[in-house]
C-alpha cells in the first residue's frame, strides 16, 4: 500500500513545535505533502531537510514568511519539477512535483498550494487567474502521465463541504465560479476527488480547515479545502481515507489517503 498524507502546516517550525514530526514518525507515510511551509532556504537547513526519515524537495516562495510547499518521501524520486511555468504563480512557491517513474509506469506526487481570495478583491484576482491556468496545465499533465496532486485547493466543492454554506455563497472559497472551476476540473478535465470517491456523503467529519476566530474548531465550524485529486486509473486504487483530528498540529487537519500500490 501506497500511504499518502497531504497538510497545510501554516509554518513548518509551528508545526514542529506542536509534535508534527513524532506523528509523522508513528503514522509512518510513504509521503506527505505540505502546503503554507512558510520558509527560505536557510530555514530548513540543518533542521528540515529530513523528517521521520523523509527526505524533503521544497518550493519556496520569494517572499519571507510566505507560502511555499514541500514533498517529503522515503521513496528516491526519479526527477523533481519546482513550479510549474507560471511567470506569475512560480515566485509564491505553490507547485513541486516528485517522479517516480519506471519503464512500466509515469506516476507523480505534487504538493499544491491554490492561491486565497480571503484577503480582498486583488488577491481574488489573482487566484481566478491561477485557477485559468492552471486547469489546462493539469489537462496537459494528465495526458501525459499518472499522478495524485495533494493540497490545500481553497475552494469547498459544494455544500456538504462546508458548516455554514448559506452564509458563505458570496465569500472567498466558496464562489459560485470557483465551484465551477472544480467542478469542470473533475468532470471535463476529468480528474477524481478522492475523498469524495471514497465518501461520497460525508459531511460534518470531511472537514479539514477551521477558522481561528471564536470557537469554530471546537463547535466543528468547518471546511473542506485540503484534497487528494487524482487521474483516474490511480484515484481507483484508493482503499481508505482519514482525517486527523486528535491532535492540532495547524489550522488544518492531515487527510491521509492508502493506495493499492507500491512506488
Amino acid at each position: 500500500m501506497f500511504k499518502l498524507t497531504s497538510l497545510n502546516m501554516n509554518g513548518i517550525r509551528s508545526a514542529a513545535t506542536k509534535g508534527v514530526e513524532a506523528w509523522l514518525a508513528k503514522t509512518k507515510p510513504d509521503c506527505i505533502c505540505l502546503q503554507e511551509v512558510k520558509a527560505q532556504a536557510a530555514d530548513v537547513q540543518g533542521r528540515f531537510e529530513e523528517m521521520a526519515g523523509l527526505k524533503g524537495h521544497f518550493h519556496y516562495a520569494q517572499k519571507k514568511g510566505y507560502s511555499g510547499v514541500a514533498v517529503y518521501t522515503k521513496h528516491a524520486p526519479s526527477d523533481v519539477v519546482v513550479g510549474y511555468g507560471s511567470k506569475e504563480f512560480d515566485a509564491e512557491g505553490r507547485y513541486v512535483e516528485l517522479r517516480f517513474d519506471t519503464p512500466q509506469r509515469k506516476f507523480s506526487v505534487i504538493s499544491c498550494y491554490f492561491p486565497s481570495g480571503s484577503s480582498g478583491e486583488e488577491r481574488q484576482q489573482a487566484k481566478f487567474r491561477f485557477l485559468d491556468e492552471f486547469d489546462p496545465y493539469l489537462a496537459r499533465l494528465k495526458s501525459q502521465r499518472e499522478f495524485i496532486l495533494c493540497g490545500d485547493v481553497n475552494i469547498a466543492h459544494k455544500e456538504q463541504d462546508l458548516k455554514n454554506f448559506r452564509s458563505n455563497k458570496k465569500n472567498s472559497g466558496f464562489l459560485p465560479e470557483e465551484r465551477a472551476w472544480m467542478t469542470k476540473l473533475l468532470d471535463e478535465t476529468g480528474l477524481v476527488d478522492v475523498y469524495r470517491h471514497l465518501k461520497p456523503d460525508t459531511t460534518e467529519e470531511c472537514y479539514t480547515w477551521w477558522s481561528n476566530r471564536g470557537q469554530a474548531y471546537l463547535n466543528n465550524v468547518g471546511w473542506r479545502l485540503d484534497y487528494h485529486l487524482a487521474t483516474p486509473a490511480t484515484a481507483r486504487l484508493a482503499r481508505t481515507e482519514a482525517i486527523y483530528r486528535k491532535e492540532k498540529f495547524s489550522d488544518h487537519a492531515p487527510i491521509t489517503v492508502e493506495y493499492d500500490f507500491a512506488i
